[in-house]
């Protein structure tokens, strides 16, 4: 049997130059076994560039994002108490590598730090926390409010581990295994990883919902102010960021990380006065954890658009 033709993407471009770059991106990322989608756009300009932007991918952690836009808009409006206490039990949280989510006491913090929690480590049962606060479904209302078509967010973070639970017993490779498969098949065995039931975004909806961000033009403005210096303060950086360290250049950005899953989202700024916002959804054929190589084409993608872009 003859093996499957791969699908070119469709890549968009305001020129053929910028055309040029989205190519070359999209061909380095399928040498990897990699698909996905891509786009990076001024935001001062508009110009942009990528690649199959309008695909509803299930955003993993991305999705910490709009629930952290959500939370801080009714902190600034006084809906929700900042300084009020939560105490959040290893017992019953959510599971995860970092934040409270690797805790093995029950520890009370304030609402505003589990935001920063959330998007600095991108603590799992932070977000869940939150959650308990603004439910899942007042968050995909208030994005719809606010026009954001292409995201949608159906469940908390700790649903995607008991779906790969409920399909993989305790085997994550087993899990990571039937997620590639699936992902081929168009038949999902782990709910969460189905466009249909999963939290979900575009790369279009995503570098909107940036761009809209960096201008202030959704929400309050105080709340899109915090979520820029808090997305500010990610600690990971082997994404967007690994080909963008420079002194004139500042990164903020949010991973998303779940099997096969590998994303960021985030908006480079420089010196200049240059600001580009950007969205990197991949998918791997991969059966592995670690996919340095992975990480660091999409940092090289996004150099590459940066440079690009800029006037």
């Amino acid at each position: 049997m003859s093996a499957r033709p791969a699908c070119r993407p469709a890549c968009v471009a305001g020129d053929g130059a910028l055309l040029d770059v989205a190519e070359a991106i999209a061909a380095d990322w399928a040498a990897l076994g990699v698909r996905g989608s891509f786009l990076a756009r001024s935001i001062d300009t508009g110009e942009q560039l990528g690649f199959d932007v309008d695909r509803p991918v299930p955003l993993a952690s991305v999705v910490k994002v709009p629930l952290a836009l959500v939370a801080l808009d009714r902190m600034a409006t006084g809906e929700l108490d900042s300084a009020r206490q939560v105490t959040v039990d290893p017992a019953t949280s959510s599971v995860g590598p970092t934040g409270l989510a690797a805790f093995r006491h029950p520890a009370t913090v304030a609402v505003g730090d589990l935001v920063t929690l959330m998007l600095s480590v991108s603590d799992n049962a932070a977000a869940d926390a939150l959650f308990d606060l603004v439910a899942v479904e007042d968050v995909d209302a208030r994005l719809r409010a606010w026009g954001c078509s292409g995201l949608r967010v159906r469940h908390r973070l700790n649903r995607m581990y008991e779906c790969a639970a409920g399909a993989a017993g305790n085997d994550f490779s087993l899990a990571l295994e039937l997620a590639i498969r699936d992902d081929r098949s168009g038949r999902h065995t782990i709910e969460t990883l189905d466009p249909p039931y999963a939290n979900i975004g575009t790369a279009t909806a995503l570098v909107d919902l940036l761009e809209r961000v960096w201008r202030d033009e959704i929400a309050h403005p105080g709340a899109t102010a915090e979520l820029r210096r808090l997305m500010g303060m990610q600690v990971f950086t082997q994404r967007l960021a690994s080909e963008l360290r420079a002194d004139t250049l500042r990164v903020s950005g949010k991973t998303g990380t779940f099997l096969h899953l590998r994303h960021e989202i985030g908006v480079v700024e420089a010196e200049s006065g240059d600001r580009v916002a950007m969205a990197a959804l991949t998918r791997s054929d991969r059966r592995a954890n670690l996919a340095p190589d992975i990480d660091l084409a999409i940092g090289i993608g996004a150099r590459q658009a940066f440079e690009a872009l800029r006037r």
